[in-house]
């Protein structure tokens, strides 16, 4: 059986993602500063939520529905129902949990919390079989790196509109009102979404199916994860990566608002925003804030996208993990750098951003793609094939990574002596923040977050599946699927 993948299925394939960036990069960049500043929470209840229902999600949710999913039994295989049956209940969620209903502080609490941790679970009842799928959809190590690569591009539209675009059209769409305007703008992401999962559905297939012989049970299972030195050093490396992902993009709002000089801002970006009114994009609105907010991220994520360009081949040329610990490596120093930018250094701010985004934008796909092999490690070592439980490393790590690094930020803010919007206060009411918030804000997007980046560059010495062992793995797993 052929093992090459048609465009028309890594584009559907990809769109899925798409889908669940729309709503995972709204969690990485607005849900701290929805909480605080519109929805209304204080920052450390908005912590212990994020918190405490981000780390039960990723250490429950994730192992339960990895184990459900590779014990799937149907017509269109392990994986794929999961994307169809959870494909509405997810947008529907996506929608609830960024909604402001008229509660009192105390059931906005309760609405928050539960709304969240519903959310969680559907995220990881979609998502997880969906990564997974990546893992069976073909054995040709080429072919998946290809997929990743097409993947990615397409987490990177998500990215790149819900960062740019996404804070002045809920400004526009709600008037002045942010609560009504995010709600709008959910109502739309929803049903695209929606749409997009069902046609990742119906355009791809499963093509590696375990023998009946590799069946095993749960307590094998996880008995194989825990002996598994690479997925054990996948799971810290993706926690660690989500820490920092989680930090600095939740940040990045609270810095532009409380530490980068407005005027400066404001006479950086002029010129860019009227070469874009002049072809008809007017898109960022009238306040700088925001505007620069946008061409920031815009900034970022397009070179994110010229980075992904480079992967593959460099990843088949080189090995994944090699060119992942160069790729982050570099990428780190460049988010460190911020902490000597004085707040009216807007264009060292506007080019840091660009080289981070084009050296990270290296390693996105493939730290993905080193969790297939992950899998194909432990059918190589054990004679038995668990693709959803090996995954579930990934959406463990992801979880618990956003989860503490959204946390982070709210709970540093507060250190650091944020003021939260409380719901007692007049609509427009100014909140001026004291100026120690502008050095908090400043590490959030600085120091703290190279570090978990740091750390997982060191991890990833001790993996050992380089580029040799792809090429072993691929060739003995191929001639051991062809005996039959």
């Amino acid at each position: 059986m052929t093992q090459k993948i048609s465009v028309l299925e890594k584009i559907g394939y990809s769109l899925g993602d798409l889908a669940a960036n729309l709503v995972f990069q709204t969690l990485i960049t607005y849900l701290a500063y929805f909480y605080t500043d519109i929805y209304g929470l204080e920052n450390n209840h908005a912590s212990i939520i994020m918190l405490s229902v981000g780390l039960v999600a990723a250490f429950l949710f994730n192992p339960i529905i990895g184990a459900l999913a590779d014990r799937t039994e149907s017509r269109w295989g392990k994986f794929r129902p999961w994307i169809l049956y959870t494909a509405v209940p997810l947008g529907v969620m996506a929608l609830l949990a960024f909604s402001t209903p008229d509660f009192s502080y105390k059931g906005k609490l309760i609405y928050a919390a539960a709304t969240y941790t519903l959310l969680l679970l559907l995220y990881a009842a979609n998502n997880l079989p969906y990564s997974a799928l990546s893992g069976v959809i073909t054995g040709d190590m080429g072919e998946r790196n290809s997929i990743s690569s097409y993947r990615f591009v397409a987490v990177m539209f998500a990215q790149f509109f819900v960062q740019v675009f996404m804070l002045p059209i809920i400004e526009y769409a709600g008037g002045g009102n942010k609560a009504a305007g995010m709600e709008t703008v959910m109502t739309w992401l929803a049903i695209i979404g929606t749409v997009m999962l069902l046609i990742t559905f119906l355009t791809t297939r499963e093509r590696i199916i375990p023998k009946p012989e590799q069946k095993s049970s749960l307590a094998e299972d996880l008995s194989d994860l825990v002996k598994n030195r690479p997925w054990l050093i996948m799971l810290t490396v993706t926690i660690l990566i989500f820490v920092t992902l989680a930090m600095k993009g939740g940040s990045y709002v609270y810095y532009f608002n409380n530490y980068v000089d407005a005027e400066t801002l404001a006479n950086f970006i002029s010129p860019i925003l009227g070469a874009l009114s002049a072809i008809g994009l007017n898109f960022f609105g009238s306040d700088p804030v925001s505007a620069g907010f946008g061409l920031f991220n815009a900034g970022g994520i397009i070179f994110m996208i010229v980075g992904i360009s480079f992967s593959k081949k460099l990843a088949d040329k080189y090995g994944k993990r090699d060119v992942y610990i160069s790729g982050l490596l570099v990428s780190t120093i460049f988010i460190f750098i911020f902490f000597f930018f004085p707040a009216k250094s807007v264009g060292l701010m506007f080019t840091s951003q660009i080289f981070h985004g084009f050296f990270y934008g290296i390693t996105i796909p493939i730290l993905w793609a080193m969790i297939a092999d992950v899998a194909d490690y432990s059918e190589w070592r054990t004679n038995r094939r668990a693709t959803a439980i090996i995954f579930s490393a990934m959406m463990v790590g992801l979880k618990a990574g956003l989860s503490i690094g959204g946390a982070l930020v709210t709970w540093i803010l507060g250190l650091y002596g944020y003021i939260h919007k409380d719901a007692t206060m007049v609509a427009g009411q100014e909140i001026i923040q004291p100026e120690s918030v502008a050095a908090g804000a400043k590490m959030l997007v600085s120091v703290f977050p190279s570090i978990p980046f740091l750390l997982a560059a060191v991890l990833l010495f001790f993996y050992v599946i380089n580029k040799k062992m792809e090429t072993q793995l691929q060739n003995e797993l191929m001639a051991r699927r062809n005996e039959n």
